[in-house]
């Protein structure tokens, strides 16, 4: 090992790549396995080898067979029969495997060869950028996590399992579900008619709450991480994009004891006030709520953040305030395109943590004086798709005549009726739940009407 990096010889075996390549030529089921293990030309080592290896796969798109003969052709008509070596190398290739049996060692081999080499251009380009007086350290961070995690993604084995396997998996959390005779079979919102609908928020589901600009999306966000944290003591976490931490506990102080949220950021507090206060914050200081306060956060660092706080604090579901604020690695693409890719980065981020994920959505200008649709849902129509559960915030906005206009402004209620649309739930039926904003502490809670009524 010592000798490689002396003579700057990138890691790699010739020895393994030929008889990972000698076992294709052989044996025809040898290459669903590489396939599977997500073998590819560049983690071959030398040229040739990485020729032979696109032939190979060209021939498996035309539904051929490879073998010497095949490859040989098809190496020409790619005019890359010499870049290959000849003929006569890849007719010896079948010549130097011991067994094709043996292609799931020869290839996972080959590739971590190539995980090595690509780990070594990583650390070479962190040398370079570390000397390079234009880079902010926090650019150089930036670059090597998100190399580092391409490599992690790229080398994602996938696998099927027989159903039989899956069944047995799934009659035992029935059995579980029954047994427990509790519907909630998610985490819960601390909204019971919600929790009706959807039976708590689902594992590796990928949740959007959207509405208009303060409707109240972040007060119903922290209401229900709060709920989780604070009272069910299941760890959350908050990203929060758009408020301070402060700002941020101070409106669930003001949510947990009752006490108006002006009234703390001022400082005129009664002595009630105070009492409850203290005994709020007995209750938040235990709870094993996380907050992450990070402006202008690009998907790369909120991914690894994520990632780091599932596996070091053992959180059990993710908010994220909001969507429109995450950045994009690359600022060349439409924002339409970025979008997407931060929509279905966040769903494959759920189902790789195995929790929820709920973000939050601002809604277009189509939404302001009409009930939501997903239609609505702001830059990108890959969200609607994504989405496994699709929640809307509303208020009843008279729509406003001429003579509406010239009237004085009405003073704000303390209570203000505002309905949580489901509008899609891809396991689950869609409905409406009714809340009211209590403004004064940002905080929803089941409509009272609703309640007598029932």
């Amino acid at each position: 090992m010592a000798e490689r990096i002396k003579d700057n010889i990138p890691p790699h075996d010739d020895d393994l790549e030929q008889a990972a390549l000698g076992s294709l030529l052989s044996d025809t089921d040898a290459l669903t396995t590489a396939i599977q293990l997500h073998l590819r030309p560049d983690d071959f080592y030398t040229r040739s080898n990485q020729r032979i290896f696109e032939a190979i796969l060209s021939l498996d798109a035309k539904g051929l067979r490879a073998d010497i003969q095949t490859v040989v052709q098809e190496l020409k008509q790619m005019g890359k029969l010499d870049e290959a070596g000849g003929a006569s190398y890849v007719s010896g290739l079948t010549t130097v495997i011991p067994s094709s049996a043996n292609i799931n060692y020869y290839t996972q081999s080959v590739k971590n060869y190539s995980l090595k080499r690509s780990l070594l251009k990583v650390a070479s380009q962190i040398a370079v950028n570390a000397h390079d007086e234009s880079m902010e350290a926090r650019e150089v961070l930036e670059e090597v996590q998100q190399n580092i995690f391409e490599l992690s993604d790229d080398r994602q084995v996938f696998s099927y399992r027989k159903i039989g396997e899956v069944l047995k998996e799934t009659i035992e959390q029935i059995d579980y579900v029954m047994k427990s005779k509790n519907p909630i079979t998610g985490i819960s919102s601390g909204f019971d008619k919600l929790d009706q609908f959807t039976s708590g928020f689902q594992r590796e589901e990928f949740i959007i709450i959207g509405a208009r600009p303060s409707v109240g999306k972040t007060a119903l966000a922290l209401n229900m991480a709060s709920n989780i944290a604070f009272h069910q003591k299941k760890p959350a976490a908050f990203f929060s994009l758009e408020m301070s931490n402060v700002a941020l506990v101070q409106r669930l102080i003001s949510s947990e004891a009752n006490v108006q949220s002006q009234n703390i950021r001022s400082g005129f507090l009664s002595t009630g006030d105070y009492k409850n206060i203290v005994n709020a914050m007995s209750v938040i200081y235990e709870a094993p709520f996380h907050i992450v306060d990070m402006p202008n956060m690009k998907l790369l660092d909120l991914r690894a953040q994520a990632r780091k706080m599932r596996a070091q604090q053992q959180v059990e579901i993710i908010f994220i305030d909001y969507l429109g604020l995450i950045g994009h690695e690359n600022n060349s693409l439409p924002r339409y395109e970025q979008i997407s890719e931060i929509s279905r980065s966040l769903k494959s981020l759920a189902r790789e943590l195995h929790i929820p994920v709920i973000v939050l959505c601002q809604l277009n200008r189509d939404a302001q004086w009409e009930t939501p649709t997903l239609a609505n849902l702001r830059d990108s129509g890959s969200i609607e798709q994504d989405a496994d559960l699709v929640l809307f915030l509303n208020r009843e906005q008279p729509k406003k005549s001429a003579k509406d206009k010239e009237e004085k402004p009405q003073a704000p209620s303390d209570i203000i009726p505002t309905d949580l649309i489901i509008a899609k739930q891809r396991n689950g039926p869609t409905g409406v739940v009714k809340l009211d904003l209590v403004t004064k502490f940002a905080k929803f809670t089941p409509m009272m009407k609703e309640e007598k009524t029932n």
